[in-house]
């Protein structure tokens, strides 16, 4: 129960985006993104012809905000849509892009 009220408060905010590989004759797009928080995450996109989050993981550098593990997790997949939202909001993928 507590992993819960944990993770009802959390609000994962982008802080830096980077380009790590990109494909762009396949449109595929993969990004480290650091979170405000210091939470290190590796998001795969694809851009055909809509920018679309195809998976997020959290990189293991730091213990997950969520759940604590210091392994893997799937904590950050319930806030895909919300980091999706920032990502195109805030058009993080551009400026990285344009980098």
């Amino acid at each position: 129960m507590n992993s819960q009220v944990i993770s009802m408060s959390y609000r994962p905010s982008i802080a830096q985006l980077q380009v790590a590989s990109k494909n762009e004759k396949d449109g595929l797009y993969e990004f480290t993104m650091k979170l405000v928080d210091g939470t290190q995450c590796r998001v795969f996109y694809s851009k055909a012809p809509e920018w679309k989050m195809t998976a997020i993981s959290r990189l293991q550098k730091t213990p997950c905000p969520v759940c604590r593990k210091d392994f893997i997790c799937k904590c950050m997949d319930q806030w895909s849509g919300d980091l999706h939202q920032q990502m195109i909001e805030d058009e993080w993928m551009q400026k990285a892009l344009a980098e």
